[in-house]
């Protein structure tokens, strides 16, 4: 597994330069992990972060009653779990494979060491920021829209403008990705194929008809 391939191809690191690239993959160590394994738990003394090479990794939190809220479903080339560097000692999320999954593994305490360099520490800052941005985004999303405008902004974020999409992604896990119900999600599925703007056979997703982006 070439890590610095891997990085490469990460948005989230972008703008690092390469010697700062090698650097960091020297440090990365490959993770597998099976269909429905935590990576780790809310809570969770945090010692880690991740990039996701391949596969999809739910991240969600878990309130008082037992009720799961997913706060994103990373896709690979995403990383996760930067929280645990600088603002929390601990997991805010807990972390689990909705499919087969391969990772890269960067220890804290390897990437505190690298972060000694002050080029590399500016970079890395700026990017926590951009991903500090996208959070706040994604909770007023949350909170200011309905269900069929965060149904179409999901797909569009996760698989671009497609019209065919093959995911392995269950519709529990839309239904969750999206905060709502899997019974609410199941309507609106329902409502969607009715007014023909769409069909989703096993994993097969066809798109007849987009809302144009709102914001």
């Amino acid at each position: 597994m070439d890590a610095t391939h891997l990085l490469d191809q990460a948005t989230f690191f972008k703008g690092i330069s390469r010697e700062s690239k090698r650097a960091l993959a020297r440090i990365c160590v490959p993770v597998e992990a099976r269909k429905r394994a935590g990576i780790f738990r809310e809570g969770e003394q945090g010692h880690s972060i991740y990039l996701l090479v391949k596969g999809h990794i739910r991240l969600h939190k878990t309130a008082g009653d037992g009720r799961e809220t997913v706060i994103k479903i990373v896709q690979p080339g995403e990383t996760f779990a930067e929280v645990i560097l600088f603002e929390e000692t601990r997991y805010p999320v807990t972390s689990v494979a909705i499919t087969n999954a391969v990772l890269l593994k960067i220890l804290r305490r390897d990437l505190h060491q690298l972060l000694n360099s002050k080029d590399f520490r500016n970079d890395f800052i700026a990017m926590l920021l951009r991903k500090q941005r996208y959070l706040a985004e994604r909770v007023r999303q949350m909170s200011s829209q309905d269900v069929e405008e965060r149904f179409f902004l999901f797909l569009r974020e996760h698989f671009g403008e497609k019209t065919e999409i093959e995911t392995a992604i269950s519709k529990k896990e839309f239904a969750a990705a999206i905060g709502t119900t899997p019974e609410t999600f199941s309507r609106l599925i329902r409502r969607l194929t009715k007014e023909r703007r769409l069909s989703w056979r096993g994993k097969k997703l066809t798109l007849n008809d987009q809302p144009p982006m709102t914001r």
